[in-house]
């Protein structure tokens, strides 16, 4: 993949994010400052490599799993390569004062999570000891990808079944993205679960992240979970 698709397909997804439709190469042609033929024919290697696709005919594209894959992995290696300090965000600043005046470790993670559910209009999840809290299902299902009956079952199948799979799974990384058909439940959902990792008095390895489409803004919201699993692991044993 050329500099150029891997920067149009970074505008795909983020623009796919924020408008929930298909995205064309009108729009791409005059971010990049080049011709609509030039983006169409970049759009078209794009799909033949299995990053995006095209949803109907005459429309524009979409990212498919293996796209925002992609994506994640760039972020994820963009942030640890980065070495200078970064300048907190408010998301952030807000994040971590709802963390630190909570009092008890149990409302720590409660208003971590619900402040999640603000920040990222995603579902917000936590394990606290073998209990799962959850906060939020009105965002999720307010999204446009779920007023398909079977792909809300299958996000239901996958809430029912995720505490028993995080504490078999027991993901060992601060944080870990798991992409629409990479889910081990509800593989055909359409969701992306981001979730970091970190030792509380209930348990050595709790959890805490968002369960949202794959349509999201990841670098967001891998962001703000990040900082939520860094912030409680902190404070719960200052």
């Amino acid at each position: 993949m050329t500099d150029r698709q891997q920067k149009i397909l970074s505008a795909i997804i983020e623009q796919y994010a924020e408008v929930a439709s298909p995205v064309g190469s009108t729009l791409l042609a005059k971010l990049f400052d080049v011709s609509s033929a030039t983006i169409r024919a970049e759009m078209a290697e794009l799909e033949h490599l299995g990053y995006i696709m095209q949803p109907h005919t005459s429309a524009g594209r979409v990212p498919t799993d293996k796209g925002y894959r992609l994506y994640v992995n760039n972020l994820v290696e963009t942030n640890e390569s980065e070495t200078a300090p970064v300048l907190e965000g408010r998301a952030e600043k807000a994040l971590a004062a709802r963390v630190q005046h909570a009092g008890a470790p149990e409302r720590m993670i409660r208003n971590a999570v619900d402040t999640l559910v603000e920040l990222t209009h995603n579902l917000g999840l936590a394990t606290i000891g073998n209990q799962l809290y959850m906060s939020g299902l009105s965002n999720l299902f307010g999204q446009p990808e779920f007023i398909n009956g079977e792909q809300v079952q299958q996000v239901a199948r996958l809430l029912d079944n995720l505490e028993p799979w995080l504490r078999e799974a027991a993901p060992n990384k601060p944080l870990s993205v798991y992409i629409g058909s990479e889910n081990p439940i509800g593989r055909t959902a359409g969701v992306s679960l981001i979730i970091s990792r970190f030792h509380s008095p209930f348990s050595d390895r709790s959890y805490i992240g968002t369960l949202g489409p794959t349509r999201q803004s990841y670098r967001d919201v891998m962001t703000l979970v990040a900082r939520a699993g860094r912030e409680l692991e902190e404070v719960l044993y200052a």
